[in-house]
């Protein structure tokens, strides 16, 4: 559905420790830079990057805003937020753990990153 997500960050480098250990932790290869300072990881089913907004005006997070990475099971998931704490991230919402409701039941774990975006991890329990 999704070609890229694209977020704004103010320090690339703080971002892509982060983003490199938690996305390693699925599974992923470490970013790589593009000639104007942008850091891009690559996924079969799409990109995920993190910019300096073209502004010039410091990033900033969208209230009510969630980027989800699919994560294979809850180890993954945990090992994800473990990786995101050890590297800048802040834990938000409540701790890793199954929620049930109308679109059924699901492992999630949230993180709030080195700039403030809001991101989790998603398994969905069968």
């Amino acid at each position: 559905m999704f070609s890229h997500i694209m977020i704004g960050a103010n320090d690339i480098d703080a971002s892509k420790k982060f983003y490199d250990a938690i996305l390693g932790s699925l599974g992923h290869k470490p970013g790589v830079f593009d000639d104007k300072g942008r850091c891009f990881y690559f996924a079969d089913n799409g990109i995920f990057c993190l910019t300096k907004p073209i502004d010039g005006q410091p990033a900033t997070h969208a209230n009510g805003g969630t980027i989800g990475f699919a994560a294979a099971d809850s180890e993954q998931a945990d090992a994800w937020h473990a990786a995101g704490l050890a590297n800048g991230g802040i834990a938000c919402e409540d701790p890793p753990g199954i929620r049930e409701g109308a679109v059924g039941k699901l492992y999630l774990a949230y993180l709030r990153d080195p700039s403030g975006n809001k991101i989790c991890a998603m398994h969905r329990v069968s």
